[in-house]
């Protein structure tokens, strides 16, 4: 049996916000954005376990 798949947090809003360099949609970097089809579950388990934070970064 594989293991699951970590699915992209995007949600097809896709601005990154000057203030913070994060997406306005997904709170994710470009870096992360760019590498996600790459990383490891891991590393999608780690930057999805972040995100709840960063959008509370994001200004309104």
């Amino acid at each position: 049996m594989s293991a699951p798949v970590i699915e992209s947090p995007c949600v097809g809003i896709c601005q990154i916000e000057k203030a913070t360099s994060l997406c306005t949609g997904c709170a994710r970097s470009l870096r992360e954005i760019a590498g996600w089809a790459g990383f490891t579950d891991a590393e999608r388990i780690r930057i999805m376990g972040e995100l709840p934070a960063r959008r509370g970064q994001a200004s309104t």
